[in-house]
């Protein structure tokens, strides 16, 4: 017949197989890209599977795999979004105030350097502020305040947010924004001995980590989105920093939370 036919053999012999489908690990990509508020790509979500959870063992996968699973059941991190950027520019002093910082964001004692900048949200068809306060030793926010104005009051009522004794606070450093350097955050400054460190003027890599923390609050928190009021904005934004500082890995840190790295 197979002559006749003019087929391999081996065409009849051949017993399609079913694909198998490996349920428990796929459910377990859905699960981990869900807790990451659908968050964490390939890499982050491979090292999350790697460790023991509560409702599966660990899985060692390949981010290829990963991705499979991801495409099969259209898992689409936040960061695969291109983010659109709020076209006015600030204004900025010339102060002579040096930068002390300079660059050196890594391996910072608890305390020793906290950055900080402002971030827009859309609340009720206006514009709402953040202002997160990050201690650079294990990238915690320590401190925030949100608000109607991108003033110095905005900044204040982040700083006396702070838990910590902010006297342990040694330098205090942003960029050049006008609601940095002003006599209110002078008299924070000077009254708990906390040195100051400005970024130069129109370099933002002077700021990096804030800028990148920026880049990770916008992609995760406030990308087209609109919050319908300033208390909802307050009420998520509370749930965010939580999740931030005790959920979220980070890659800065060997994939630990700012508060695995501890501080």
């Amino acid at each position: 017949m197979c002559k006749f036919l003019k087929v391999p053999r081996s065409t009849f012999y051949y017993q399609h197989k079913p694909k198998v489908v490996d349920t428990i690990f796929e459910n377990a990509v859905i699960e981990e890209f869900r807790r990451s508020r659908n968050n964490y790509g390939t890499r982050k979500l491979k090292v999350m599977l790697a460790r023991k959870s509560k409702n599966h063992d660990a899985i060692h996968a390949s981010r290829r795999r990963i991705g499979k699973a991801m495409k099969k059941y259209e898992l689409v991190s936040n960061y695969t979004i291109k983010l659109n950027k709020k076209g006015n520019r600030e204004k900025v002093n010339n102060d002579t105030t040096a930068n002390i910082v300079n660059r050196e964001f890594n391996n910072r004692s608890p305390l020793e350097v906290v950055v900080g900048d402002l971030s827009y949200v859309r609340v009720a068809s206006q514009w709402g502020y953040l202002c997160p306060l990050l201690d650079l030793h294990n990238r915690k926010i320590i401190g925030s305040a949100v608000g109607k104005r991108r003033d110095a009051s905005l900044v204040q009522a982040a700083f006396y947010s702070i838990q910590s004794d902010l006297r342990k606070i040694k330098v205090f450093h942003t960029d050049r924004g006008s609601e940095f350097k002003n006599a209110v955050i002078e008299q924070i400054l000077g009254t708990f001995k906390i040195d100051r460190s400005l970024s130069a003027k129109g370099t933002p890599a002077d700021n990096a980590v804030a800028e990148a923390m920026f880049r990770v609050i916008k992609t995760e928190f406030a990308f087209e989105r609109e919050f319908v009021s300033f208390d909802e904005l307050e009420l998520y934004w509370f749930d965010y920093v939580n999740w931030y500082n005790n959920v979220r890995i980070h890659g800065s840190l060997g994939y630990k939370t700012p508060a695995e790295f501890g501080g």
